[in-house]
């Protein structure tokens, strides 16, 4: 027994100093201390020695076992020191050189536009409301006072998911909502995207942004309306802007009006853009119909409101002359670095 567990421990060890690698060193592991290794053998083989031998042969195994597993922690890390220099040394970055340019983008025009709009009403004490956008037909057109036979609710113009259900046309509906679950006074914008059936060109688009805003008190006039709309358009595109308003029709203001400002580009003396005008339309506005105030539940007699509307990409085209509405959307990189 003696012998042989000197002779384990020799081979053990000379094994352990011809090891390169730590694959080498677990197979000579495996095979002197594993479950099925030399040692494990010898152990389970005491019990036939005699009961004067075993003491002894217990205590030679543990001494050899002990050998043999602080030989194999020392060759361990010593092979690993190895693994990481050479490792090491054909991984080197040579840090003289160049990096990498990592292109990063920036906020789009649309929401730049529409953040400083945002900023503007909140500072005039407007809240955000904000909705679904697959919308029900009654939110859409029926309590906004659209008939049945208005050329808005064809399907030419509207994207239905069936008879019931629309992709919202407008963020109109936000108002109908607002004004179902608050109680005036009401004071608030409603951005967001809206979808209509249009063919792509310079100015048209299927999916594009619209901000609405809805104001219902008691005693508001129209004169509230021109102040509001023409401090907003002062702030947005500066002091020097004049304003004028147009009578217009909508079903569901009354009266209706369209808001014109001096061409930006030619400052009302009459260019391609605004077609010799010097006046260019920014949004369609009015006093909110007794009917949609009744529609959801708001005594006219008591109450009055405006309401108005306006397209966020044509603010961002008038803002920075963008003359084709599709740049906004075709994710060109070269065109939104401009911004």
């Amino acid at each position: 027994m003696k012998e042989k567990l000197e002779a384990i421990k020799v081979n053990g060890l000379e094994e352990l100093k011809k090891a390169t690698n730590s694959s080498e060193l677990e197979s000579i592991r495996v095979k002197y201390l594993g479950k099925k290794g030399e040692l494990t053998l010898i152990l389970r083989g005491m019990g036939a020695l005699s009961p004067e031998e075993r003491p002894l042969a217990g205590k030679m195994t543990n001494e050899v076992r002990e050998v043999l597993e602080n030989a194999i922690e020392e060759s361990s890390r010593e092979i690993k020191n190895k693994e990481k220099n050479v490792k090491l040394q054909s991984e080197v970055i040579d840090i003289s050189m160049p990096g990498i340019r990592q292109n990063l983008g920036k906020r789009h025009p649309l929401e730049q536009t529409l953040d400083e709009m945002k900023e503007i009403f909140i500072s005039m004490g407007f809240t955000i409301e904000e909705g679904p956008e697959v919308e029900l037909d009654y939110y859409n057109f029926e309590a906004l006072n659209i008939p049945k036979n208005h050329p808005a609710r064809g399907e030419q113009d509207t994207f239905y998911i069936n008879d019931n259900i629309v992709l919202r046309t407008q963020t109109s509906p936000l108002q109908i909502r607002t004004m179902e679950s608050q109680k005036p006074p009401i004071k608030m914008i409603s951005p967001g995207k809206v979808y209509r059936s249009d063919a792509v060109d310079a100015t048209h688009s299927p999916i594009f942004y619209q901000m609405e805003g809805l104001v219902i008190d008691k005693g508001v006039t129209f004169a509230d309306l021109k102040g509001t709309l023409e401090l907003f358009a002062k702030k947005m595109f500066g002091d020097d802007l004049n304003t004028k308003f147009r009578p217009h029709h909508f079903p569901f203001t009354e009266p209706s009006a369209e808001m014109d400002a001096t061409c930006f580009v030619c400052n009302g003396e009459g260019c391609r853009v605004c077609k010799g005008e010097g006046w260019m339309e920014l949004l369609g506005c009015g006093m909110v119909h007794p009917q949609v105030l009744r529609n959801c539940g708001i005594d006219p007699e008591v109450y009055s409101g405006f309401a108005f509307g306006f397209g966020v990409d044509r603010m961002v085209m008038l803002k920075y002359g963008i003359d084709d509405i599709r740049q906004l959307y075709e994710s060109d990189m070269r065109f939104l670095k401009q911004f």
